[in-house]
């Protein structure tokens, strides 16, 4: 796997759910993906009940750090569906069926799709989301900020080359 490529997975599984498998995998995500190795430092020495109960905290209780691409543009209106209909369609074009449990704009989903596909469309169509998204975190000051930064960083530069 090329290393664009386990820099994606590596932060698809930092933005989810910190599970066992999650805790199991901490020593191999530190190696593989230097980008995150200060957040990886973070979940390293904090108690895994702890890391799920802030992941909690600062994902699932509101929108103000939704995961949720899609909601960034649209919020929660009709025309996030075909928002949706977007990422779903680049996901088949990709001869991937997405099935998980989370929209297809969830954003460990996306940056898995990019780590499979190499293809980085969804993640620049909403740099700005990103963008919006690292900010709010870092305003709350969680050290899942730090994934962001290394996301938004990794992302080709915009046109005209100056990134925000």
């Amino acid at each position: 796997m090329p290393s664009d490529a386990v820099f994606y997975q590596a932060a698809a599984l930092c933005l989810t759910y910190p599970d066992d498998d999650f805790v199991a995998r901490l020593p191999l995500l530190r190696e593989a993906a230097p980008q995150l190795r200060e957040f990886t430092d973070h979940a390293t020495v904090t108690p895994p009940q702890e890391l799920a109960a802030h992941y909690v905290q600062v994902f699932d209780f509101k929108n103000r750090h939704t995961l949720y691409l899609s909601w960034w543009r649209d919020g929660d209106t009709s025309r996030r569906g075909m928002s949706l209909v977007r990422f779903q369609d680049l996901y088949k074009a990709y001869g991937m069926e997405f099935t998980g449990e989370e929209l297809p704009d969830f954003l460990p989903a996306v940056l898995e799709f990019t780590a499979r596909t190499g293809n980085t469309d969804l993640l620049t169509e909403h740099r700005d989301c990103l963008t919006q998204l690292r900010g709010r975190l870092t305003d709350f000051g969680t050290p899942y900020a730090c994934v962001l930064d290394a996301v938004c960083a990794a992302l080709p530069a915009p046109p005209g080359g100056v990134r925000p």
